[in-house]
């Protein structure tokens, strides 16, 4: 500790030893080491003292859609790492889309992060993207450092972003497996999809039922068989079925490589509660019945589910229409989701450290990055997040850092504030007050 610059002490830190009294000490932006609470400060080092405040591992969120650039007024770097570290997330992955260009070639993620570079307030990623025509994309893709790759078996919702029907999947599923890289996919299937009923208008209960659990699990268990065949990793994005719980906890005990991840909202919002023409509710798969809430929870608790990640995918307001068939599908959730879920745990019996697990622990390791992110040990990037967990706030719409303040949390009064975030040993935003970026882009480590 003699080396320390930093020392940040507090009466709860949640280490992967369980939570205690302790001394984090910070060199060069690096944990160098957890020590007790009461260990000496070294001479020359700064002391923060957070009293009863919670030192938690900086969140990863490993599924946000920043949009930018081509649809920046949908969001941008600015805006979404501004709302993410308001919200305790230090990492985040960037989705493939809805940015213009897709981040589908070499050429296309060069881009990307030219116009990420000045404007990433928190360490930022990528995923690339896998469509019917780029396998030839893939490799070079891999190797300039994408965490994986994306695909929808359904359709997207934008055109630049065509799915994967059965033979493409194999193609880019197997070029994916020879490269031991990762494959994430949106898992609907867009056959039952077309023969479910399809009702526009306001009414909750038409659009869920145009989005039928048989059309996740059916997707999911097709997924399965291709990657036990090809020995495959495949990750299950925005897991809302409960049906599929079944098959994907055998699929883990046959060895199959699959990881599973669920989504703030399917844990704390149900299809019981959303007003008709409020489609600030609108995701795809879709929010769905308390019941069903219920076993996601319990999926999570057995590690059936893996890791929570937001799913951050907003509009502008004139997209969200009160028709459900035709309005933008997509939540904005980075600054809420760590209270959101906290909110949601501790009434279901769980801790700070299940939360960590499952929004830092689990998705550095889904993406490569446990040696520098996701844990309050030595060697790991000084990431954090200092929380008041008990204190409540109610979430004002106005008050929120992405673009559009449209969410569908509004109104909702929401345990957890995020009394200040913390990149690399320095503090990136106190009390609503950001610093000038200092995010780095991260690639995949060979």
């Amino acid at each position: 500790m003699s080396d320390a610059e930093l020392v940040l002490r507090s009466t709860r830190v949640i280490t992967p030893d369980g939570t205690r009294a302790a001394s984090v000490a910070v060199a060069d932006g690096t944990i160098t080491a957890v020590l007790p609470y009461d260990a000496p400060v070294p001479e020359g080092a700064r002391l923060e003292d957070l009293g009863d405040h919670v030192l938690l591992p900086g969140l990863v969120d490993t599924h946000v859609h920043v949009n930018d650039p081509g649809r920046t007024e949908w969001e941008g770097f600015w805006t979404a790492t501004r709302a993410a570290a308001a919200g305790g997330i230090t990492t985040l992955v960037d989705m493939p889309l809805n940015s213009l260009p897709p981040t589908t070639t070499v050429a296309h993620l060069r881009t990307k992060q030219r116009v990420a570079a000045d404007k990433a307030h928190i360490d930022v990623g990528f995923w690339g993207g896998a469509l019917p025509d780029n396998v030839k994309d893939l490799r070079p893709l891999h190797e300039a450092g994408v965490f994986g790759f994306k695909a929808f078996l359904s359709p997207s919702g934008v055109d630049e972003f065509p799915h994967l029907e059965r033979d493409p999947l194999a193609r880019s599923m197997a070029e994916i497996a020879a490269l031991d890289g990762l494959l994430i996919v949106h898992a609907e299937d867009p056959h039952l999809l077309a023969s479910a009923p399809q009702q526009p208008g306001p009414r909750y209960a038409d659009f869920l039922a145009s989005r039928p659990r048989d059309a996740e699990d059916t997707a999911i268990a097709q997924l399965i068989r291709e990657a036990k065949a090809l020995h495959a990793r495949v990750h299950i994005l925005h897991l809302s079925s409960s049906d599929a719980l079944p098959m994907i906890a055998e699929a883990k005990a046959e060895g199959v490589r699959l990881t599973v991840e669920t989504c703030p909202h399917y844990l704390t919002l149900t299809a019981e509660e959303v007003p008709d023409g409020a489609s600030e509710f609108k995701c795809c798969p879709p929010i769905r019945e308390s019941a069903n809430q219920d076993l996601l929870w319990q999926a999570l608790a057995d590690g059936t589910i893996d890791c929570v990640v937001t799913d951050h995918s907003p509009s502008t307001a004139d997209l969200k229409t009160d028709d459900f068939a035709t309005a933008w599908g997509g939540i904005s959730g980075l600054q809420l989701s760590l209270a959101a879920v906290w909110t949601a745990a501790r009434e279901r019996g769980h801790g700070l450290e299940d939360v960590v697990r499952w929004m830092s622990a689990r998705t550095s390791e889904l993406v490569g990055l446990d040696t520098r992110k996701g844990a309050i040990a030595a060697g790991r990037d000084a990431d954090f997040a200092v929380l008041a967990p008990d204190e409540t706030f109610t979430v004002d719409p106005a008050a929120l850092q992405h673009r559009n303040h449209v969410t569908a949390y509004s109104g909702k009064t929401l345990y957890g504030v995020v009394k200040s975030t913390w990149l690399r040993g320095q503090r990136i935003v106190a009390d609503g007050e950001f610093t000038e970026p200092k995010g780095r882009l991260l690639t995949r480590q060979p």
